[in-house]
Protein backbone atom coordinates (compact mmCIF):
# COMPACT_ATOMS: atom_id res chain seq x y z
CA UNK A 1 0.00 0.00 0.00
CA UNK A 2 1.21 3.51 -1.01
CA UNK A 3 0.89 6.43 0.87
CA UNK A 4 -0.06 9.61 -1.43
CA UNK A 5 -0.59 12.86 -0.70
CA UNK A 6 -2.71 15.44 -2.28
CA UNK A 7 -2.30 19.35 -1.99
CA UNK A 8 -5.09 21.26 -3.12
CA UNK A 9 -7.56 24.15 -1.39
CA UNK A 10 -10.34 22.83 -3.29
CA UNK A 11 -12.07 20.53 -0.62
CA UNK A 12 -14.46 18.83 -3.08
CA UNK A 13 -11.90 18.04 -5.98
CA UNK A 14 -9.29 16.49 -2.67
CA UNK A 15 -12.22 14.86 -1.28
CA UNK A 16 -13.09 13.08 -4.93
CA UNK A 17 -9.45 12.53 -5.19
CA UNK A 18 -9.32 10.65 -1.38
CA UNK A 19 -11.33 8.71 -2.68
CA UNK A 20 -10.03 7.15 -5.84
CA UNK A 21 -6.98 6.80 -4.15
CA UNK A 22 -8.32 4.61 -1.33
CA UNK A 23 -10.70 2.05 -4.04
CA UNK A 24 -7.32 1.54 -5.22
CA UNK A 25 -6.04 -0.19 -1.85
CA UNK A 26 -3.76 2.98 -1.19
CA UNK A 27 -3.44 5.59 1.96
CA UNK A 28 -4.73 9.50 1.02
CA UNK A 29 -3.71 12.39 2.98
CA UNK A 30 -5.13 15.64 1.97
CA UNK A 31 -3.92 18.86 2.85
CA UNK A 32 -5.08 22.86 1.69
CA UNK A 33 -1.61 24.66 1.68
CA UNK A 34 2.30 24.09 0.66
CA UNK A 35 3.15 24.38 4.63
CA UNK A 36 1.19 21.63 5.53
CA UNK A 37 2.02 19.78 2.70
CA UNK A 38 5.40 19.76 3.29
CA UNK A 39 5.03 18.80 6.88
CA UNK A 40 3.41 15.64 5.89
CA UNK A 41 6.41 14.88 2.96
CA UNK A 42 8.86 14.72 6.62
CA UNK A 43 7.41 11.05 6.34
CA UNK A 44 7.47 8.15 3.62
CA UNK A 45 5.32 9.63 0.67
CA UNK A 46 4.89 7.50 -2.55
CA UNK A 47 2.88 10.06 -4.99
CA UNK A 48 1.90 13.55 -4.93
CA UNK A 49 -1.01 15.33 -6.65
CA UNK A 50 -0.38 18.60 -6.43
CA UNK A 51 -1.72 21.84 -7.20
CA UNK A 52 -0.25 24.96 -8.78
CA UNK A 53 -2.33 27.87 -7.19
CA UNK A 54 -2.44 27.49 -3.40
CA UNK A 55 -3.11 29.95 -0.58
CA UNK A 56 0.39 30.37 0.48
CA UNK A 57 2.44 30.14 -2.43
CA UNK A 58 2.89 28.35 -5.84
CA UNK A 59 3.02 24.84 -6.69
CA UNK A 60 5.89 24.86 -9.34
CA UNK A 61 8.14 26.72 -6.83
CA UNK A 62 8.70 23.99 -4.64
CA UNK A 63 9.14 20.83 -6.80
CA UNK A 64 12.77 20.88 -5.97
CA UNK A 65 11.69 20.55 -2.45
CA UNK A 66 9.45 18.00 -3.06
CA UNK A 67 12.44 16.14 -4.47
CA UNK A 68 14.41 16.96 -1.92
CA UNK A 69 12.42 14.90 0.67
CA UNK A 70 13.27 11.69 2.60
CA UNK A 71 11.41 9.60 -0.10
CA UNK A 72 11.42 11.88 -3.04
CA UNK A 73 8.10 11.63 -4.17
CA UNK A 74 6.88 10.97 -8.08
CA UNK A 75 4.77 14.31 -8.48
CA UNK A 76 1.07 14.56 -10.48
CA UNK A 77 -0.01 18.13 -11.20
CA UNK A 78 -3.32 19.44 -11.24
CA UNK A 79 -4.23 22.41 -11.73
CA UNK A 80 -7.97 24.51 -12.89
CA UNK A 81 -5.57 27.17 -15.60
CA UNK A 82 -4.54 26.08 -18.99
CA UNK A 83 -1.14 27.19 -18.84
CA UNK A 84 1.92 25.48 -21.58
CA UNK A 85 4.38 27.28 -20.20
CA UNK A 86 3.73 26.39 -17.04
CA UNK A 87 3.45 22.41 -18.24
CA UNK A 88 6.67 22.60 -19.91
CA UNK A 89 8.10 23.98 -16.81
CA UNK A 90 6.87 21.47 -15.08
CA UNK A 91 7.71 18.69 -16.85
CA UNK A 92 11.33 19.76 -17.46
CA UNK A 93 11.32 19.71 -13.49
CA UNK A 94 10.85 15.95 -14.08
CA UNK A 95 6.75 15.69 -12.89
CA UNK A 96 5.12 12.48 -13.72
CA UNK A 97 1.85 14.08 -15.34
CA UNK A 98 0.52 17.36 -15.79
CA UNK A 99 -3.37 17.42 -15.75
CA UNK A 100 -5.70 20.27 -16.42
CA UNK A 101 -9.04 20.13 -14.29
CA UNK A 102 -11.71 19.17 -14.97
CA UNK A 103 -10.76 15.63 -15.48
CA UNK A 104 -11.99 12.03 -15.82
CA UNK A 105 -10.88 9.73 -12.27
CA UNK A 106 -10.03 7.23 -14.98
CA UNK A 107 -7.66 9.10 -16.07
CA UNK A 108 -6.39 10.67 -12.94
CA UNK A 109 -6.32 6.86 -11.41
CA UNK A 110 -3.97 5.72 -14.50
CA UNK A 111 -1.67 8.39 -13.79
CA UNK A 112 -1.30 7.27 -10.36
CA UNK A 113 -0.84 3.36 -11.09
CA UNK A 114 1.71 4.23 -14.01
CA UNK A 115 3.66 6.42 -11.42
CA UNK A 116 3.61 3.82 -8.61
CA UNK A 117 4.57 1.53 -11.20
CA UNK A 118 7.59 2.95 -12.68
CA UNK A 119 8.90 4.18 -9.38
CA UNK A 120 8.77 0.26 -8.19
CA UNK A 121 10.36 -0.44 -11.00
CA UNK A 122 12.98 1.63 -11.03
CA UNK A 123 13.71 1.31 -7.35
CA UNK A 124 15.21 4.50 -5.43
CA UNK A 125 17.69 5.98 -6.95
CA UNK A 126 18.88 8.51 -4.79
CA UNK A 127 18.17 12.39 -4.59
CA UNK A 128 19.47 15.29 -7.03
CA UNK A 129 20.33 16.56 -3.67
CA UNK A 130 22.97 13.48 -3.38
CA UNK A 131 24.98 14.87 -6.61
CA UNK A 132 28.85 15.96 -5.93
CA UNK A 133 27.64 19.16 -7.01
CA UNK A 134 31.35 20.57 -8.18
CA UNK A 135 30.78 23.89 -6.88
CA UNK A 136 27.46 24.28 -8.35
CA UNK A 137 25.02 26.94 -5.97
CA UNK A 138 21.59 27.42 -6.09
CA UNK A 139 18.06 26.11 -4.68
CA UNK A 140 15.51 28.42 -6.93
CA UNK A 141 13.46 26.52 -9.24
CA UNK A 142 15.49 27.05 -12.23
CA UNK A 143 18.48 25.92 -10.89
CA UNK A 144 16.91 22.78 -9.18
CA UNK A 145 15.52 21.54 -12.48
CA UNK A 146 18.81 21.59 -14.31
CA UNK A 147 20.27 19.14 -11.38
CA UNK A 148 17.54 17.19 -12.28
CA UNK A 149 18.54 16.64 -15.62
CA UNK A 150 21.96 16.73 -14.42
CA UNK A 151 20.97 13.00 -12.17
CA UNK A 152 19.33 11.80 -15.32
CA UNK A 153 22.17 12.48 -17.41
CA UNK A 154 24.64 11.08 -14.73
CA UNK A 155 22.69 7.98 -15.24
CA UNK A 156 23.21 7.09 -18.52
CA UNK A 157 25.66 7.51 -21.57
CA UNK A 158 23.54 9.54 -23.71
CA UNK A 159 25.08 12.76 -25.33
CA UNK A 160 24.10 15.73 -23.60
CA UNK A 161 24.37 19.27 -24.90
CA UNK A 162 24.32 21.58 -22.53
CA UNK A 163 23.55 25.86 -23.51
CA UNK A 164 23.56 29.19 -21.81
CA UNK A 165 24.91 32.62 -21.53
CA UNK A 166 29.27 32.78 -21.59
CA UNK A 167 29.75 32.56 -17.27
CA UNK A 168 26.52 30.63 -16.43
CA UNK A 169 28.68 27.58 -15.50
CA UNK A 170 28.49 25.23 -18.27
CA UNK A 171 32.01 23.36 -17.27
CA UNK A 172 30.78 23.02 -13.90
CA UNK A 173 27.93 21.20 -15.16
CA UNK A 174 29.47 19.14 -17.45
CA UNK A 175 32.41 18.24 -14.64
CA UNK A 176 28.90 17.31 -12.40
CA UNK A 177 27.73 14.75 -14.79
CA UNK A 178 31.10 13.32 -15.27
CA UNK A 179 31.67 12.84 -11.58
CA UNK A 180 28.03 11.44 -10.51
CA UNK A 181 28.43 8.94 -13.79
CA UNK A 182 30.25 5.34 -14.02
CA UNK A 183 32.92 6.97 -15.56
CA UNK A 184 33.75 9.17 -12.87
CA UNK A 185 37.27 7.58 -12.31
CA UNK A 186 38.32 7.66 -16.03
CA UNK A 187 39.79 11.21 -17.46
CA UNK A 188 37.27 14.18 -18.28
CA UNK A 189 38.83 16.05 -21.01
CA UNK A 190 38.45 19.43 -21.79
CA UNK A 191 38.19 20.66 -25.45
CA UNK A 192 37.98 24.76 -26.03
CA UNK A 193 36.68 24.86 -29.50
CA UNK A 194 36.63 28.63 -29.09
CA UNK A 195 40.82 28.64 -28.78
CA UNK A 196 41.58 26.01 -31.14
CA UNK A 197 44.41 26.80 -33.96
CA UNK A 198 42.39 27.11 -37.00
CA UNK A 199 45.55 25.09 -38.72
CA UNK A 200 45.63 22.35 -36.14
CA UNK A 201 41.92 21.81 -35.23
CA UNK A 202 42.35 17.81 -36.68
CA UNK A 203 45.65 17.31 -35.26
CA UNK A 204 44.81 18.51 -31.87
CA UNK A 205 41.67 16.47 -32.11
CA UNK A 206 42.74 13.41 -33.73
CA UNK A 207 46.13 13.40 -33.44
CA UNK A 208 49.25 12.29 -36.01
CA UNK A 209 52.03 10.54 -36.57
CA UNK A 210 55.95 11.83 -36.38
CA UNK A 211 57.11 13.65 -39.80
CA UNK A 212 53.23 14.33 -40.67
CA UNK A 213 53.31 17.27 -41.19
CA UNK A 214 56.03 19.89 -40.92
CA UNK A 215 56.79 20.91 -36.81
CA UNK A 216 55.56 17.27 -35.97
CA UNK A 217 58.61 16.02 -34.28
CA UNK A 218 56.69 13.14 -32.76
CA UNK A 219 53.98 11.54 -32.81
CA UNK A 220 50.83 12.72 -30.77
CA UNK A 221 47.64 11.13 -29.24
CA UNK A 222 44.58 13.65 -29.96
CA UNK A 223 42.47 14.69 -27.48
CA UNK A 224 39.84 12.29 -28.77
CA UNK A 225 42.12 9.71 -27.95
CA UNK A 226 43.08 10.89 -24.52
CA UNK A 227 39.75 10.55 -23.61
CA UNK A 228 39.10 6.84 -23.89
CA UNK A 229 37.22 5.32 -21.05
CA UNK A 230 36.07 8.95 -19.42
CA UNK A 231 34.63 11.66 -20.83
CA UNK A 232 35.09 14.31 -23.60
CA UNK A 233 33.93 17.92 -23.16
CA UNK A 234 33.56 19.66 -26.27
CA UNK A 235 33.36 23.42 -24.75
CA UNK A 236 31.30 25.99 -27.40
CA UNK A 237 31.05 23.15 -30.05
CA UNK A 238 29.49 26.05 -32.43
CA UNK A 239 33.27 27.33 -32.98
CA UNK A 240 33.83 23.49 -34.36
CA UNK A 241 34.77 24.68 -38.28
CA UNK A 242 32.45 23.26 -40.81
CA UNK A 243 35.32 21.22 -42.06
CA UNK A 244 35.49 19.33 -38.70
CA UNK A 245 32.07 18.72 -37.61
CA UNK A 246 31.66 16.03 -40.89
CA UNK A 247 34.76 14.09 -39.07
CA UNK A 248 33.54 14.46 -36.00
CA UNK A 249 30.04 13.19 -37.02
CA UNK A 250 31.78 10.10 -38.03
CA UNK A 251 33.93 9.45 -35.17
CA UNK A 252 30.60 9.85 -32.95
CA UNK A 253 29.07 7.17 -34.80
CA UNK A 254 31.75 4.80 -35.39
CA UNK A 255 33.70 5.66 -32.43
CA UNK A 256 37.06 5.26 -34.49
CA UNK A 257 39.08 7.82 -36.31
CA UNK A 258 42.73 7.96 -38.20
CA UNK A 259 45.01 10.33 -36.98
CA UNK A 260 46.86 12.27 -39.48
CA UNK A 261 49.59 10.67 -41.71
CA UNK A 262 48.18 7.13 -40.16
CA UNK A 263 46.96 4.27 -41.89
CA UNK A 264 45.28 2.87 -39.12
CA UNK A 265 42.19 3.75 -37.44
CA UNK A 266 42.18 3.58 -33.79
CA UNK A 267 39.36 3.73 -31.39
CA UNK A 268 37.92 5.48 -28.48
CA UNK A 269 35.40 4.70 -26.25
CA UNK A 270 34.17 8.20 -24.68
CA UNK A 271 30.84 9.72 -23.26
CA UNK A 272 30.47 13.30 -24.97
CA UNK A 273 29.19 16.16 -23.10
CA UNK A 274 28.74 19.53 -25.49
CA UNK A 275 27.96 23.12 -24.28
CA UNK A 276 27.94 25.87 -26.40
CA UNK A 277 26.12 29.82 -25.80
CA UNK A 278 24.88 30.27 -29.55
CA UNK A 279 21.51 29.27 -30.88
CA UNK A 280 22.49 25.69 -32.88
CA UNK A 281 19.09 25.57 -34.53
CA UNK A 282 19.81 28.87 -35.85
CA UNK A 283 22.95 28.20 -36.96
CA UNK A 284 21.45 25.03 -38.68
CA UNK A 285 19.22 27.56 -40.76
CA UNK A 286 22.24 29.60 -41.47
CA UNK A 287 24.21 27.05 -43.15
CA UNK A 288 27.10 27.33 -40.11
CA UNK A 289 26.23 23.63 -38.09
CA UNK A 290 25.31 20.31 -39.84
CA UNK A 291 22.29 19.33 -38.88
CA UNK A 292 23.03 15.70 -38.61
CA UNK A 293 25.77 16.45 -35.72
CA UNK A 294 23.18 18.78 -33.55
CA UNK A 295 20.74 15.71 -33.89
CA UNK A 296 23.91 13.29 -32.67
CA UNK A 297 25.06 15.69 -29.75
CA UNK A 298 21.57 16.54 -28.54
CA UNK A 299 20.60 13.59 -27.21
CA UNK A 300 19.40 15.16 -23.94
CA UNK A 301 19.78 18.71 -23.34
CA UNK A 302 20.23 21.32 -20.16
CA UNK A 303 19.74 25.19 -20.41
CA UNK A 304 21.24 26.67 -17.86
CA UNK A 305 19.40 29.95 -16.74
CA UNK A 306 21.49 33.29 -16.77
CA UNK A 307 21.66 34.65 -13.15
CA UNK A 308 19.30 37.57 -13.56
CA UNK A 309 16.42 34.85 -13.68
CA UNK A 310 17.12 33.39 -9.99
CA UNK A 311 18.23 35.97 -8.08
CA UNK A 312 16.91 34.53 -4.62
CA UNK A 313 20.19 32.26 -5.44
CA UNK A 314 22.93 35.39 -5.10
CA UNK A 315 22.46 35.67 -1.08
CA UNK A 316 23.23 31.75 -1.14
CA UNK A 317 26.24 32.26 -3.70
CA UNK A 318 27.57 35.38 -1.66
CA UNK A 319 27.81 33.34 1.23
CA UNK A 320 29.82 30.80 -0.30
CA UNK A 321 32.16 32.96 -2.49
CA UNK A 322 32.80 34.99 -0.17
CA UNK A 323 33.75 31.86 2.84
CA UNK A 324 35.88 30.25 -0.68
CA UNK A 325 37.50 33.53 -1.44
CA UNK A 326 38.57 34.44 1.93
CA UNK A 327 40.58 31.30 2.84
CA UNK A 328 42.15 31.64 -0.64
CA UNK A 329 43.77 34.82 0.23
CA UNK A 330 44.59 33.99 3.84
CA UNK A 331 42.06 36.34 5.69
CA UNK A 332 39.17 36.17 8.16
CA UNK A 333 36.28 35.50 6.41
CA UNK A 334 33.90 38.73 6.45
CA UNK A 335 30.34 39.61 6.99
CA UNK A 336 28.46 42.01 4.47
CA UNK A 337 25.88 44.72 5.16
CA UNK A 338 22.21 44.45 4.09
CA UNK A 339 23.06 47.35 1.22
CA UNK A 340 26.16 45.24 -0.02
CA UNK A 341 23.80 42.33 -0.89
CA UNK A 342 20.83 44.78 -2.27
CA UNK A 343 23.45 46.09 -4.40
CA UNK A 344 24.43 42.72 -5.71
CA UNK A 345 20.78 42.16 -6.11
CA UNK A 346 20.23 45.22 -7.82
CA UNK A 347 22.72 44.38 -11.00
CA UNK A 348 21.78 42.54 -13.83
CA UNK A 349 25.01 40.34 -14.02
CA UNK A 350 25.68 40.34 -17.65
CA UNK A 351 28.59 38.82 -17.47
CA UNK A 352 26.43 36.00 -14.85
CA UNK A 353 28.19 33.74 -12.02
CA UNK A 354 31.57 34.32 -13.24
CA UNK A 355 30.93 37.89 -13.18
CA UNK A 356 29.72 37.51 -9.50
CA UNK A 357 32.58 36.12 -8.87
CA UNK A 358 34.88 38.18 -10.21
CA UNK A 359 33.49 41.15 -8.79
CA UNK A 360 33.32 39.48 -5.01
CA UNK A 361 37.12 39.30 -5.78
CA UNK A 362 37.89 42.87 -6.29
CA UNK A 363 35.33 43.88 -3.15
CA UNK A 364 37.33 41.36 -0.95
CA UNK A 365 40.76 42.55 -2.19
CA UNK A 366 39.60 46.12 -1.75
CA UNK A 367 38.25 45.91 1.93
CA UNK A 368 41.17 43.36 2.70
CA UNK A 369 41.11 43.54 6.66
CA UNK A 370 38.18 44.75 7.14
CA UNK A 371 35.48 42.85 8.81
CA UNK A 372 32.33 43.43 6.77
CA UNK A 373 31.80 44.03 3.12
CA UNK A 374 29.98 47.76 2.27
CA UNK A 375 28.77 48.98 -1.32
CA UNK A 376 31.77 51.29 -1.19
CA UNK A 377 34.20 48.48 -2.05
CA UNK A 378 32.27 47.26 -5.38
CA UNK A 379 33.47 48.01 -8.25
CA UNK A 380 32.92 51.99 -9.19
CA UNK A 381 31.31 51.08 -12.76
CA UNK A 382 29.03 48.48 -10.79
CA UNK A 383 27.97 50.99 -9.00
CA UNK A 384 27.70 53.76 -11.67
CA UNK A 385 24.82 51.38 -13.25
CA UNK A 386 23.25 50.98 -10.38
CA UNK A 387 22.84 54.58 -9.42
CA UNK A 388 22.17 55.50 -13.01
CA UNK A 389 19.25 52.97 -13.09
CA UNK A 390 17.90 54.26 -9.85
CA UNK A 391 17.82 57.65 -10.44
CA UNK A 392 16.53 56.90 -14.37
CA UNK A 393 13.84 55.26 -12.41
CA UNK A 394 12.73 58.39 -10.59
CA UNK A 395 13.45 60.76 -13.26
CA UNK A 396 9.93 61.35 -13.78
CA UNK A 397 8.65 62.14 -9.86
CA UNK A 398 8.91 65.56 -8.66
CA UNK A 399 11.68 66.42 -6.08
CA UNK A 400 10.05 67.00 -2.36
CA UNK A 401 6.59 66.35 -3.07
CA UNK A 402 4.92 65.78 -0.50
CA UNK A 403 2.08 62.52 -0.49
CA UNK A 404 0.29 60.61 1.32
CA UNK A 405 0.98 57.17 0.26
CA UNK A 406 3.69 55.53 2.08
CA UNK A 407 6.99 55.66 0.04
CA UNK A 408 8.23 52.12 -0.65
CA UNK A 409 11.50 50.27 0.00
CA UNK A 410 13.91 50.59 -2.57
CA UNK A 411 13.95 47.15 -3.98
CA UNK A 412 10.29 46.88 -4.05
CA UNK A 413 10.09 50.02 -5.83
CA UNK A 414 12.93 48.43 -7.78
CA UNK A 415 11.05 45.32 -8.73
CA UNK A 416 7.69 47.34 -9.52
CA UNK A 417 9.71 49.11 -12.17
CA UNK A 418 11.07 46.26 -13.46
CA UNK A 419 7.96 44.44 -14.07
CA UNK A 420 6.64 47.16 -15.46
CA UNK A 421 9.29 47.95 -18.55
CA UNK A 422 8.75 43.70 -18.44
CA UNK A 423 5.64 43.68 -19.63
CA UNK A 424 5.75 46.56 -21.96
CA UNK A 425 8.94 45.24 -23.43
CA UNK A 426 6.83 41.89 -23.95
CA UNK A 427 3.98 44.06 -25.22
CA UNK A 428 5.83 45.63 -28.10
CA UNK A 429 7.56 41.81 -28.93
CA UNK A 430 3.98 39.83 -29.24
CA UNK A 431 3.02 43.03 -31.83
CA UNK A 432 6.31 43.07 -33.92
CA UNK A 433 5.85 39.47 -34.04
CA UNK A 434 2.15 38.73 -34.44
CA UNK A 435 2.01 36.47 -32.06
CA UNK A 436 4.62 33.80 -33.50
CA UNK A 437 6.82 31.71 -30.58
CA UNK A 438 9.73 31.19 -32.60
CA UNK A 439 9.67 35.05 -34.05
CA UNK A 440 9.24 36.20 -29.82
CA UNK A 441 12.03 33.65 -28.54
CA UNK A 442 14.23 35.03 -31.02
CA UNK A 443 13.62 38.82 -31.40
CA UNK A 444 13.83 38.73 -27.27
CA UNK A 445 16.86 36.00 -26.90
CA UNK A 446 14.48 34.58 -24.11
CA UNK A 447 13.69 30.69 -23.50
CA UNK A 448 10.34 29.40 -24.25
CA UNK A 449 9.80 28.31 -20.49
CA UNK A 450 10.94 31.50 -19.76
CA UNK A 451 8.77 33.09 -21.99
CA UNK A 452 6.03 31.13 -21.18
CA UNK A 453 6.71 32.36 -17.17
CA UNK A 454 6.44 36.01 -18.23
CA UNK A 455 3.66 35.65 -19.98
CA UNK A 456 1.59 34.00 -17.07
CA UNK A 457 3.53 36.70 -14.64
CA UNK A 458 2.00 39.38 -16.61
CA UNK A 459 -1.12 38.38 -17.96
CA UNK A 460 -0.13 38.77 -21.34
CA UNK A 461 -1.12 36.22 -24.62
CA UNK A 462 0.48 35.53 -27.82
CA UNK A 463 -2.17 37.37 -29.34
CA UNK A 464 -1.56 40.05 -31.30
CA UNK A 465 -1.64 43.28 -29.09
CA UNK A 466 -4.02 46.38 -30.20
CA UNK A 467 -2.12 49.54 -31.26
Amino acid sequence: MARVLIVDDDENFSALLSIMVKRAGHDAVAVATIKEGMKVLRGACEVVFLDIHLPDGNGLEILQDIRNTPSSPEIIIITGFEDSGAAELALKSGVWDYIRKPSSIKQMQLALLRALQYRKEKGYQGLPAALKMDGIIGKSPLVGACLNLVAKAARGEANVLITGETGTGKELFALSIHNNGPRSNKSFVVVDCASLPQNLVESTLFGHKKGSFTGADRARDGLIRQAHGGTLFLDEIGELPLSIQKSFLRVLQMRSFRPIGSDTEITSDFRLISATNRNLDRMVEEGQFREDLLFRIRTLQIDLPPLREHPEDIRELLVHYVARLCEQYGVGNKGFSPEFLAALEAHDWPGNVREFISTLERAISEAFHQPTLYPKHLPAEIRIRIKRSELDMGSGSEPHRETAEPVPVLRTYREEAIAAAEKKYLERVIKISEGRLREICRLSGLSRPRLYALLKKYNLTRQTVPS
